[in-house]
């Protein structure tokens, strides 16, 4: 049995997957700040991560940095190491940890639905699934995502004197969406905030087409009429976005389909679209992997344990601190 508790720390080889303070030895599923921190000695990771990692932290953010790539293994001790694609932002992964006789997979981060921009959603079998549930409720199910993107353009066409400051957070979120417009046939020049350059960059950089991007300077209020200006989401609240006028604020998250938090943000057009899985995805992924016992990490682990027990399979909440679950999504 490979040996792993409530803190992702696998005893066996003396090493954490994706721990919130430096450790000797980290296996880094994502780039997103609660889950990948600078200070580490040794990290594994994709080779999409560990780019990330030093863009956001800095070149030497970890003593070293090994890479494999999806589908993929390396050996340490006795426990064989393999990455998946997990979907959720550009070289996120599910982490397999196998022996002879155990197969554990913690997920990350993660979501089923395709996506052209990022490689698909793999199920791997296992014994024990620890997969999150950041939407496990019943009442997260996600439209296509496609869909909400219509539903904008139809607004931008019927309100060409607006600006549309579209909230998505920087890494992940905001070139999903503007991959998504592009797929949709917005060719328009789309405007960013400053945060967001070297991030829109490197997904172009990875063969991911987000068209002609401007930095969202104020030379002339009149060149974002009808245009859409990507931001950060504190920057809808912030003295930065009261320098545009008309303007017409969405938000892109998961969270958009609780209609009380977008009112509460005095969000106009709320785009329910989510790089986690919904109640469905969750749910399916646990039948497809055929483990017969589930560890819910962040989220709403109540109703997907009790969901868990009732098609008989052992679960239990694993509460990690220093999640957080409204950013990033």
């Amino acid at each position: 049995m490979i040996s792993i508790d409530n803190k992702l720390y696998i005893r066996d080889i003396d090493t954490y997957i994706d721990p919130f303070f430096p450790v000797e030895r980290a296996i880094i599923t994502h780039g997103h700040a609660d889950h990948a921190r600078a200070g580490h000695k040794h990290v594994l990771c994709t080779p999409e991560t560990s780019e990330i990692m030093k863009i956001r932290y800095g070149e030497n953010c970890a003593s070293s940095f090994q890479t494999i790539k999806y589908g993929h293994s390396v050996k340490i001790g006795k426990i064989s190491v393999t990455f998946y694609p997990a979907a959720h932002i550009l070289g996120s992964a599910q982490v397999l940890l196998e022996t002879a006789k155990h197969r554990i997979v913690v997920t990350g981060d993660y979501k089923t639905i395709l996506d052209r921009h990022l490689d698909p959603f793999e199920v791997v079998p296992c014994d024990l699934l620890i997969t999150e549930a950041t939407f496990g409720l019943p009442i997260f199910k996600f439209n296509k995502p496609e869909m909400e993107i219509e539903r904008l353009l139809d607004n931008i066409s019927k309100n060409r004197e607006n600006t549309f400051l579209i909230g998505a957070y920087s890494l992940g979120k905001a070139q999903r969406i503007i991959w998504l417009l592009r797929e949709a046939g917005f060719s328009d020049d789309i405007f960013v905030h400053g945060s967001m350059d070297k991030l829109c960059d490197f997904y172009q950089s990875k063969g991911i087409r987000l068209g002609t991007l401007r930095k969202a300077t104020l030379d002339n209020k009149k060149d974002f009429k009808g245009k859409i200006i990507v931001a950060p989401p504190s920057a809808l609240k912030d003295r930065w976005s009261r320098r545009f006028e008309n303007i017409t604020r969405c938000y892109a998250s998961g969270w958009m389909q609780v209609k009380q938090r977008a009112k509460q943000s005095q969000i106009e057009i709320p785009l329910v679209i989510s790089d986690h899985s919904d109640w469905n995805e969750l749910t399916n992924t646990i039948k497809q992997t055929g483990a017969q016992k589930v560890w819910i990490t962040h989220g709403r682990e109540d109703a997907l344990k009790y969901w868990c027990e009732k098609n008989g399979i052992q679960a239990e909440p694993l509460s990690l601190q220093h999640r957080d679950e409204t950013n990033e999504l």
